[in-house]
């Protein structure tokens, strides 16, 4: 019986776990201090589908749109590829529907490349030893629907609370070999807990110590001297990056803090992409024209910052 490509692709990650696995260690990313983020996103701009709550749902009403539309709405309308996925966004985590997103991500060009693993009812941390196993059970189905989706990329969602780090680092190494199996990189992004420390992505990245690269968000910071500092120490060895922007004025205003700033510390720490847009708006119209608006700044600075 001859085989698709996909088909054969999947063959091939069950056959070969091992190949793939080293393939995803991150142990040159961290030995170098060089950023790693893939060639064939560099320059990219994408979007992460929490931008799109309330108007990308299950079942579409007029105006809305589903995630096997999405692709379609992303090339069509918001001439972008790159899509940064949130668990809340997926309708299932059944095989079957799954590879119909990637089937319509494929068909009009576009990728899957993260998977936050944003499930509000887990605790990787917990001391108690049934909540800790129940916590790694469900991101581990999650990274599989992550690898299954074509995602390079997984990351749990950090906690309000600083954990005990001893329990959260092998918690994160456990999920980090489960996903080397699967060709996915683990990522820590600066949330929670983390928001207030500019080396916490940077600390806990070398605690982990394997499969593992920072995801900076330029708006999870709790000030803006920490967010700038913070972005400096974690663009370095980045993978991706959340470039969140909060209200915007008409004209691209941004009275929170310097998103061309932010950019310049990604771009000259040698990050390059994909950067991927995170603003919410409750309205469709306004919300497609600001996310076009973000998505030509960032294009017109890193056309003017190419020499950099």
């Amino acid at each position: 019986m001859s085989l698709t490509r996909r088909q054969f692709g999947r063959v091939a990650l069950l056959a070969c776990p091992a190949v793939l696995g080293s393939n995803a260690m991150s142990t040159a990313r961290q030995a170098s201090g060089a950023t790693q983020s893939s060639d064939d996103l560099a320059r990219e701009v994408g979007i992460t589908t929490s931008s799109f709550s309330g108007h990308l749902v299950a079942k579409p009403d007029v105006g809305q749109f589903s995630m096997l539309e999405l692709p379609r709405v992303m090339r069509d309308e918001l001439d972008m590829r790159v899509i940064d996925v949130n668990t809340s966004s997926l309708a299932s985590l059944d095989a079957a529907y799954l590879d119909r997103c990637r089937d319509a991500a494929e068909k009009a060009g576009c990728v899957f490349t993260n998977l936050k693993m944003n499930q509000r009812d887990v605790n990787m941390n917990s001391p108690d030893e049934v909540i800790r196993t129940r916590a790694i059970d469900i991101y581990k189905a999650s990274i599989g629907a992550a690898s299954r989706l074509g995602c390079r990329w997984a990351r749990p969602l950090p906690l309000p609370e600083r954990p005990d780090m001893k329990i959260h680092v092998a918690s994160y190494q456990e999920l980090a070999d489960y996903g080397a199996e699967r060709n996915v990189e683990m990522l820590v992004e600066n949330y929670g807990w983390m928001q207030g420390d500019p080396n916490s992505v940077l600390t806990l990245t070398e605690a982990i110590g394997r499969n593992v690269a920072p995801c900076p968000d330029t708006g999870n910071w709790n000030d803006n001297e920490t967010r700038y500092e913070g972005l400096a120490k974690t663009f370095p060895t980045a993978a991706t990056c959340d470039f969140k922007a909060k209200t915007l004025g008409p004209d691209g205003e941004h009275a929170a803090y310097d998103l061309r700033r932010c950019f310049e510390i990604g771009w000259k720490a040698g990050f390059r992409g994909p950067w991927c847009l995170e603003h919410a708006n409750r309205e469709r119209a306004i919300l497609f024209r600001e996310l076009a608006m973000l998505r030509d700044m960032l294009r017109n600075w890193m056309t003017a910052t190419a020499d950099m």
